[in-house]
């Protein structure tokens, strides 16, 4: 009966959005009715609210509704929905200041001699204001009424004119900064949780082990992950649109002719232009860069975006005045200040120095200028043809439209789990041939063609949580949280083309003049459609074109990971790997060379750590060749166990799924059975049941083959053994570098600790003339300072008993100065051996520690250097198959 309710609902929801009901109470109308429904159902026929639900009642899954609808707005973890109304305004206020139109001539005037250059100057602006303003709409009405009459007025194809325009339109949905973008990242961020709790489920359930590895655990993607991984496949779209326009001009010339530009291409051309232009580039450069640096978040990002619009639309709608350009010079300056002060002073008000009061002030100064320039710009909008009031209204509408429609959609998403959809969907996908790639084949094409009929948001909002959190946990193909939303992305950007409600579509038909024919627009659209599947295709196979700008700014951030990191260790071993085989007489030679460095003047202890430490590091190298040797015997038995390991891990996920409902079904037929009421046809139903799953059970054991026991233990030991040989090779290389800094670290701070002899000395002093808790402060003082120097715990332990032996009734004086004494003694032979060290080993101790800190000593570095997190990087964004380890 779950699948009765769930067909409703399914059939509610289509038959709202098909009739023209809003979006935004379609979607939990469909769910409240469908709850309700079931509700009443069960009450009236079973004697059960709960009878029809899966797993709870109406009160629980409402319940879980409200929650999700609380979580949109509540939740710390995901405020980067705070983005989407600074976005948005960004967009309309450049979109009604008129800068977008000044673009669009610009960029005529500029490519329009080239043959198809008035289409690619087109594309060229669609893909500026995508990254400025993300709203399609308002970029397809404002080059459809810009652009296509000048296209027509000059003998271009009606078809590929409308075709133009309408794809461009919809890069805003691709390019950052994007509200799809900021969405799907919502959505993942929520959908790679219930990933990982499924992958951890299903190891536990393949190995036995409570215990997943986190090496294997799913991260999720934020907003500023989904704009860098989406950066370079919407460049590749935006490629492909223009060599598509330069292609139709040069075998089709009478469709897209070169436009000659009537002016001079003077002076005067090139201020207009780079006045058009530069704004926009630079404020795409803040935004962006920003983001992709590290610099600020999304939310942060997406103001200084507002702001810059703001005063860029200042300017604009007071162009020709005098003091048009006032408080875009003010606020330009302010921000050079700040950027100068901050580059040399740290204006925390916490960590404040008197030193840095003549910064703060000037800091304060610019602030000040800057927020004078915002509220200047402010008024300009707000007095000048009210644009100010007509953009906030704007934007107020559609974040409305937008988190009106997350909040339906988390409603209808929480029903469709109350009556089992979900579980219906993972069954379904996880039963399809193919594997992974079978699964995404079919959520791809189900996407694609849902963008037919429905909305950009609505596909988003509703398909995604229920089908990401099954591609994302199949660790068959092991793709990342940004991949697959940038792929689900370009997906939903063909929704705005596709007939018959693609949007872009029907803006253009809106402004399109009566000679343009709606089969034009149609005909137009279906090639740019083509195109973005193949932008889809090439995004899909080569995912480090999305994976790898995100892992190289995480890498390369402030907060980056130490090289100790577990996930980091795969990829950094096969960069090291490298390294050995290219630099390994050069490594051997530095080892060499410390080897025979006389340390007979050290200390024992000092002389087996560094003697030790060579030894260490020159075995390196043979650990290294017994790493990739026992990788290659995995790699090649792996290569022959896979499909049998896939064969019998499906059996028995079949096996657990019959034993589950085996239980539920007998669960259910005990509670019946002791009903009095309950009918003799609902009991010999549920008999029946439990017979057919017994023997569907029965017949799956016989077809794991004979060899399946065998197979796997001889997989799990060589497994083992490269896990051995990896830990072995990890602890050697980390004793072999560890004394290295560490004695560095001892020589260079031997003046220091010779500086606290005089004071250790007095303490003897200190002993015999004050009382005993005041020369208890003295020796705690000084054995703080201890503290900072490197190599001293042994003097620092002696003070330490001797403070120890002043406290309390029993104090003992003599004792005390006795320990000082020994820690005399300890200091005076440390200074020895450390002021005879200092000459004669710390240049090629240092030497020595320069050639293989990158190297051998690479996971005890704070961080990895640009070069070695970039090629990191390049190696983490490939996808790995790690379904062998379940």
């Amino acid at each position: 009966m779950e699948l009765f309710f769930l067909l409703i609902l399914i059939l509610l929801m289509v038959g709202a959005l098909s009739s023209g009901f809003p979006v935004a109470f379609a979607l939990p109308g469909s769910a409240i009715l469908a709850i309700g429904l079931a509700a009443l159902c069960g009450y009236l026929f079973a004697g059960d609210a709960s009878a029809y639900f899966v797993e709870g009642g109406p009160v629980q899954w409402l319940t879980a509704g409200v929650t999700n609808f609380r979580s949109l707005y509540w939740d710390v973890e995901r405020d980067t929905l705070i983005a989407i109304p600074l976005f948005i305004f960004m967009g309309i206020m450049l979109q009604r200041s008129k800068i977008a139109e000044d673009l669009l001539v610009s960029m005529a005037q500029l490519f329009g001699p080239v043959p198809g250059g008035l289409g690619i100057s087109v594309v060229l602006v669609g893909a500026l204001l995508a990254a400025t303003t993300g709203i399609v709409g308002a970029t397809v009405i404002a080059m459809g009424m810009i652009s296509l009459p000048a296209m027509l007025r000059n003998n271009y194809s009606k078809s590929l004119a409308c075709g133009t325009i309408c794809a461009s339109g919809t890069l805003g949905q691709i390019i950052p900064p994007s509200i799809v973008l900021i969405i799907l990242a919502d959505q993942l961020s929520s959908a790679a949780d219930q990933a990982s709790t499924l992958r951890k489920t299903l190891y536990k359930d393949s190995t036995g082990e409570f215990s997943m590895p986190s090496t294997l655990d799913i991260t999720s993607a934020s907003a500023g992950d989904m704009f860098m991984g989406a950066l370079i496949p919407g460049f590749v779209l935006v490629g492909l649109y223009i060599l598509y326009i330069l292609i139709t001009a040069w075998w089709k010339p009478e469709q897209a002719p070169p436009v000659p530009y009537e002016g001079k291409y003077d002076r005067h051309f090139a201020r207009k232009v780079t006045l058009a232009l530069a704004p926009p580039l630079i404020l795409i450069f803040v935004v962006l860069g920003s983001i992709i640096l590290g610099v600020a978040t999304v939310n942060q990002a997406g103001s200084i975006g507002a702001v810059g619009a703001l005063i860029m639309g200042g300017y604009r709608l007071t162009e020709g005045r005098n003091d048009s350009y006032y408080p875009a010079i003010l606020a330009i300056g302010s921000v050079l200040v700040l950027a100068l002060i901050l580059s040399f002073h740290d204006l925390n008000i916490k960590n404040i120095q008197d030193s840095d009061l003549v910064p703060l002030v000037v800091a304060g100064i610019a602030s000040f200028t800057l927020m004078v320039a915002v509220l200047w710009s402010v008024w300009r909008t707000y007095k000048i043809d009210d644009t100010l009031n007509g953009v906030m209204r704007e934007t107020a509408k559609t974040t409305s439209m937008v988190f009106i429609i997350l909040v339906g959609a988390a409603m209808l998403t929480t029903a469709f789990r109350g009556f089992g959809g979900e579980t219906l969907v993972k069954d379904f996908l996880t039963g399809l041939p193919g594997g992974f790639w079978g699964q995404f084949f079919v959520v791809m094409l189900v996407i694609f063609l849902l963008g037919f009929f429905l909305d950009f948001i609505e596909i988003a909002v509703v398909v995604v949580p229920i089908v990401a959190p099954i591609l994302l946990a199949n660790p068959e193909a092991n793709v990342t949280a940004v991949w697959l939303g940038v792929m689900f992305g370009l997906n939903i950007q063909t929704s705005f083309l596709t007939p018959p409600f693609g949007f872009a579509l029907f803006y253009l038909r809106g402004v399109a003049p009566a000679i343009v024919k709606t089969v034009h627009i149609y005909r137009g659209a279906i090639a740019f459609i083509g195109l973005q599947l193949l932008a889809l295709v090439i995004a899909g196979s080569f995912p480090t074109m999305v994976n790898y700008l995100p892992n190289r700014s995480f890498l390369t951030s402030d907060t980056a990971p130490p090289p100790m990191n577990p996930r980091l260790q795969s990829c950094m071993e096969s960069y090291l790997f490298d390294v050995y085989a290219d630099e390994g007489d050069l490594i051997r030679s530095s080892i060499a060379q410390m080897a025979r460095t006389d340390l007979n003047y050290l200390p024992s202890t000092v002389r087996q750590v560094l003697e030790g430490s060579t030894e260490k590091a020159l075995g390196t190298f043979a650990l290294v060749e017994d790493v990739t040797a026992k990788q290659q015997a995995l790699d090649a038995f792996a290569e022959e166990y896979r499909p049998l390991h896939r064969l019998v891990r499906g059996l028995q996920a079949d096996m657990r799924k019959i034993d589950r409902e085996l239980q539920q079904t007998r669960l259910l037929l005990r509670r019946m059975s002791d009903d009095p009421e309950a009918k003799a046809s609902r009991l010999a139903a549920l008999e029946a049941k439990i017979e057919r799953l017994e023997s569907e059970r029965l017949l799956l054991d016989p077809q794991i083959p004979a060899n399946w026991q065998a197979d796997h233990a001889q997989y799990l030991v060589l497994q083992k053994a490269v896990k051995t040989a990896r830990n072995r090779y990890r602890r050697n290389v980390d004793n072999a570098y560890e004394p290295i800094p560490e004695l560095l670290q001892v020589l260079d701070q031997t003046e220091l600790l010779a500086a606290l002899e005089a004071d250790i000395g007095n303490l003897k002093t200190v002993i015999a003339s004050q009382e005993g808790d005041a020369a208890m402060a003295q020796i705690k003082t000084v054995a703080q300072e201890l503290g900072r120097v490197a190599g001293s715990d042994k003097i620092k332990s002696k003070l330490s008993k001797a403070r120890r032996a002043l406290k309390g009734k029993r104090a003992d004086p003599v004792k005390a100065q006795r320990l000082i004494d020994e820690a005399l003694d300890i200091l005076t032979t440390q200074l020895e051996w450390r002021r005879l060290a200092v000459p004669r080993l710390m240049p090629s101790l240092s030497a020595y520690d320069a050639a293989i800190k990158n190297s051998i000593g690479l996971r005890l570095q704070k961080r990895l250097s640009e070069a070695q997190a970039e090629d990191v990087a390049w190696c983490q964004s490939s996808h790995r198959d790690i379904s062998l380890h379940f």
